[in-house]
């Protein structure tokens, strides 16, 4: 279905064998892991790239490679798309959107930009109903591109991650909703800039 997505000044594309290196660089960042369990290896990084990969090639979409085309610098700055939830919780089945960026991609709104690519693409080319984002209650970087987005959060849905053991730090995640019904809002404002540096 997808391996191009453009927008304005970014690119969402299938994954290549050289963004192996640069996406190893960005997983093994304590900062852009800090909301992270642990930083990745070089294999852990390969491996979830290959992965990536393979739902795009399967489904038409996933969480496509994201790469800056027109900025201050151009290149691989991470990923960004939609993809199924892999565990069960109360929310599932589910898709959800997600996005990790490299530090040095923050705070211009790409992670916005992209990700509002990557709903049109679930929600007027897959048929999804309901999209959701997720992330560590401390994470008010991606929280704030979720509020962004036009995303809502129930405090009601707060969970406990269930890939995390009991007493984690990072166990305790919220969760953001957007319905098909709310996405003509969202297209009719269009992108907005952040108004202070940001995650995005």
């Amino acid at each position: 279905m997808h391996e191009r997505i453009r927008t304005p000044r970014l690119l969402l594309r299938q994954w290549r064998d050289e963004d192996l290196e640069p996406f190893a660089a960005l997983n093994a960042d304590p900062e852009v892991m800090r909301h992270f369990p642990a930083p990745l290896r070089r294999e852990e990084s390969d491996s979830l790239a290959t992965r990536l990969r393979t739902e795009i090639e399967e489904r038409g979409w996933g969480l496509w490679a994201l790469e800056v085309v027109d900025g201050p610098r151009t290149g691989f700055a991470g990923f960004t798309g939609i993809t199924p939830i892999r565990y069960e919780t109360h929310f599932t089945p589910a898709v959800e959107a997600g996005w990790r960026l490299a530090q040095w991609a923050w705070g211009s709104g790409y992670a916005s930009e992209a990700a509002r690519a990557a709903l049109r693409v679930g929600f007027e080319e897959v048929g999804l109903d309901e999209i959701v984002a997720l992330t560590a209650v401390g994470n008010l970087r991606s929280r704030s591109v979720m509020e962004r987005l036009g995303m809502r959060r129930d405090p009601s849905d707060d969970f406990e991650h269930p890939s995390l053991p009991e007493g984690h730090p990072l166990r305790p995640h919220v969760l953001y909703r957007l319905r098909r019904e709310a996405w003509a809002s969202v297209i009719e404002e269009g992108p907005q800039a952040p108004s202070r540096p940001s995650g995005d």
